[in-house]
C-alpha cells in the first residue's frame, strides 16, 4: 500500500476532500491522510457536508500539523493550496515524491447558501477527477521523477 499525504495549510477543508477522495476510490493501492503546515484545529462543516452529500463516511477527520506524520512512512505529499506549495516542507518529507495540485479553497466562498454549496461541490469534483488520473497511472512501479512529473501534470492539466 502506497501512503500519500494531501497537505494543505490550515488542512481543514481541501486537504481533507482529497484525503476522503482517495481512500473511497483508490482501493487498497493507496491509503491517504491529511495534514497542515498551521492547522486551524478544526474541519471546515462545508467540506464534511459535501462529504455526506456524496456518499463518504465524515468521521475520523481531525486537522492536524504536518509533523504527525514524521514516522509514518510516507510515500507521496501532493499539496493542494497556493500556500502549502510555497512553504519549506518538514525535512522527513524531503525523500518522498512530492507533486502540487493547486486549488481554489471553497471555504473563502462567499454568496448564498447554493453558490457556497455549489464552490464545494465544484472543489470535490476536481479533486475527484484528479484522483481518478492518479489512480489510473501505474504508480506503483513508476520511478520517482517520474510520478513526482506526473502527479504535476495532473495539477496543471485535469480541471
Amino acid at each position: 500500500m502506497v501512503n500519500v499525504l494531501i497537505l494543505c495549510t490550515g488542512n481543514s477543508c481541501r486537504s481533507v476532500l482529497g484525503e476522503a477522495l482517495i481512500n473511497h476510490l483508490a482501493g487498497n493501492r493507496l491509503h491517504a491522510f491529511s495534514a497542515g503546515s498551521h492547522p486551524l484545529g478544526r474541519i471546515n462543516a462545508g467540506a464534511l457536508a459535501t462529504l455526506n452529500r456524496n456518499g463518504i463516511a465524515t468521521e475520523g477527520f481531525t486537522s492536524q500539523s504536518w509533523n504527525e506524520f514524521a514516522d509514518a512512512g510516507i510515500d507521496i505529499a501532493i499539496t493542494v493550496c497556493d500556500s502549502a506549495a510555497g512553504e519549506v516542507c518538514p525535512v522527513y518529507l524531503n525523500s518522498v515524491v512530492r507533486g502540487h495540485w493547486g486549488v481554489s479553497d471553497p471555504g473563502h466562498a462567499t454568496g448564498t447558501e447554493e453558490e457556497i454549496t455549489a464552490a464545494f461541490q465544484a472543489t470535490y469534483e476536481l479533486l475527484k477527477r484528479r484522483v481518478q488520473a492518479l489512480l489510473a497511472l501505474p504508480f506503483e512501479t513508476m520511478p520517482a521523477a517520474e510520478l513526482s512529473q506526473a502527479i504535476n501534470k495532473i495539477g496543471a492539466e485535469v480541471s
